[in-house]
């Protein structure tokens, strides 16, 4: 009976956390903000990568209730940032797009938040629940790199085709000029050895 409560907990786990990617747009020269309300003992963790725009860079930062900053990177393309709270409150995180001038970045993100285990102390500690919950941590760090994955495919992928779109334009400039250059030539030509008659 405890088996198959564990194996629930474990599935609704797995299951809570099988949320697809969250995708923002941040325009140049601004930023988009977003905020969880946590307890003290929560674990955030933020995992995010750029899919696109610029050189795939934004700034990260996180802050707690006092508006203190946790976390603060500097033009980062992908990352993953664990927090334990320490402060009960509205936690606030940011991407900032603010250094650039002209391009928008698409941001792909993910926001877990995990509750400390709670353990009454006559309760033995039950290694598979334990081993269950790292699993489930284990499988949402998968998942993250699955997208990141993704993302960098797309991103790939899309400069592959510009790269053929240009090369198949130069070709056909290069063909045109050459088939211009020779008929230049032969008209030049043609012209040279030709007879001229004096009447």
């Amino acid at each position: 009976m405890h088996f198959s409560s564990t194996l629930i907990y474990a599935l609704v786990a797995i299951a809570l956390h099988a949320v697809d990617a969250i995708n923002v747009k941040v325009p140049a020269g601004d930023q988009r903000c977003f905020f969880e309300v946590l307890e003290k003992g929560d674990n955030i963790r933020v995992s995010f990568q750029v899919a696109e725009g610029g050189h795939l860079d934004v700034d990260f930062s996180l802050t707690d209730p006092n508006k203190v900053l946790v976390e603060d990177t500097r033009k980062s393309s992908s990352d993953t940032y664990n927090h334990e709270v320490k402060l009960t409150g509205k936690h606030v995180y940011c991407f900032s797009n603010s250094f650039s001038t002209v391009t928008e970045k698409q941001v792909s993100f993910n926001i877990q938040v995990i509750k400390p285990h709670k353990e009454e102390d006559t309760q033995k500690k039950n290694l598979l629940e334990v081993e269950i919950r790292d699993l489930a941590i284990g499988i949402e760090d998968i998942k993250n790199e699955q997208e990141y994955t993704i993302a960098r495919e797309r991103t790939h992928r899309d400069t592959a085709e510009s790269t053929n779109s240009r090369v198949v334009w130069w070709s056909l400039f290069q063909s045109a000029i050459l088939f211009i250059v020779c008929v230049f030539q032969i008209t030049y030509l043609k012209r040279f050895f030709e007879v001229k008659r004096v009447v």
